[in-house]
């Protein structure tokens, strides 16, 4: 990586951040590992300690890459916190101390990070949201593939779950989100040459998680990402401003059932509201069979994960009463003027939906102005109630 001046503080983040009438947020997004968010992010904090602005290191893992390390240089890094965890002693984020300290900037490293048992707040981000309530801004950095919503994405790109993940409603906090970008070929490069993992995970790194075609695909979901921020961010400060007003406001609703796969819907239904920088609510139809009492525990408890996984998302979380749920999704839909969709759709067998119905088909026949997007669910893992 090339010395000198950071072109991303080319016209003065210290002005805006200063000018800001709440904590300034600013998040380095990267495709995977390696590719400089922690390194840009230091360059960055020397640049605003330059010019006078007193920053922190609140927390940085540099892994022992060297370049990432002697970026760290002076700033100063607030003692860690020690936990006692079992059999050993870890370290997080002191965010009390970091407050105690107030100063104005401070650098987060590994945004989605889970805590330790015993810490304040379950995860890292949360932490953030802290020290920016207390008025501090905060430089953070994550990668793509630890958003919430580009889980099932990123799963079926690198065959693998990613478990710690950040809501998508904390990169719409972001006052800036900046995608730090290489080049697949200059990553894995990165890669041989021992500045990602240690030597004995290299050829493992290479045919796995850092494939040619796992790595494309996530430098596409981070470039789109950033562009569709941007258009979030651009049409909410038209809004503000008053210059352009849709003529049709788009609204997105995802109907939540106790359905294993149900998570998947959610996660696609808060990307659409995302794009369409929309409201967006999650629909439960509470019908006699889910009473207390009548109720399967696994279902009940599968509604409640799925519900806070939309809250989170930032869906308006929305418990209809009534036995028939068709009716009801298409009273609100109807009601609340709602443009998109999002069904999830077992596996029935003809005979079963001619027999029962289909909620799916009632509300295609009667909600006509909404676009609707239907997810397959499998049949082999739904839940039904007592």
């Amino acid at each position: 990586m090339a010395d000198g001046p950071s072109p991303i503080l080319s016209d003065s983040i210290r002005t805006r951040f200063e000018q800001s009438e709440r904590a300034w947020l600013r998040i380095y997004l990267g495709a995977a590992p390696g590719v400089g968010k922690t390194y840009q992010m230091l360059r960055d904090g020397h640049l605003l300690r330059e010019q006078g602005v007193d920053v922190v290191i609140g927390f940085v893992e540099t892994y022992g890459r060297a370049d990432t390390e002697a970026q760290i240089k002076d700033l100063y890094a607030v003692p860690r916190r020690k936990i006692s965890y079992r059999t050993v002693i870890l370290e997080e984020m002191d965010v009390e101390a970091i407050i105690q300290r107030r100063p104005q900037v401070c650098l987060v490293d590994e945004l989605a990070h889970t805590n330790v048992p015993g810490s304040k707040n379950h995860k890292r981000y949360q932490d953030v949201i802290d020290l920016l309530d207390a008025g501090i801004h905060v430089m953070t950095a994550v990668n793509i593939q630890h958003l919430e919503t580009l889980n099932d994405a990123v799963s079926l790109s690198a065959g693998t779950k990613v478990r710690e993940t950040v809501p998508d409603s904390f990169l719409k906090r972001a006052d800036e989100v900046i995608n730090v970008d290489v080049s697949v070929e200059e990553l894995r490069t990165r890669l041989r040459q021992g500045k990602v993992y240690p030597p004995e995970k290299i050829e493992q790194a290479l045919t796995h998680f850092f494939r040619k075609g796992n790595l494309s695909t996530l430098r596409e979901l981070a470039l789109r990402t950033v562009a569709e921020e941007v258009g979030f961010k651009a049409a909410r400060d038209r809004k503000v401003e008053g210059s352009q007003k849709s003529a049709i406001p788009e609204r997105v609703m995802v109907c939540i059932s106790p359905r294993a796969g149900t998570d998947r819907l959610v996660r696609t239904a808060a990307r659409i509201s995302g794009r369409l920088a929309s409201d967006f609510y999650a629909v439960f139809v509470e019908s006699s069979d889910f009473e207390p009492g009548r109720i399967a525990p696994e279902n009940h408890a599968r509604i409640t994960e799925f519900l806070k996984l939309a809250q989170d998302l930032g869906a308006r979380v929305i418990k209809l009463k009534s036995n028939k749920v068709a009716d009801a999704l298409i009273e609100f839909a109807n009601r609340e003027s709602i443009t998109h969709v999002v069904f999830g759709q077992s596996a029935r067998s003809r005979w079963d939906v001619l027999l029962h119905g289909s909620v799916l088909n009632r509300f295609l026949a009667e909600v006509t102005d909404a676009t609707v997007q239907v997810i397959p669910l499998q049949k082999k893992e739904r839940l039904r109630p007592k």
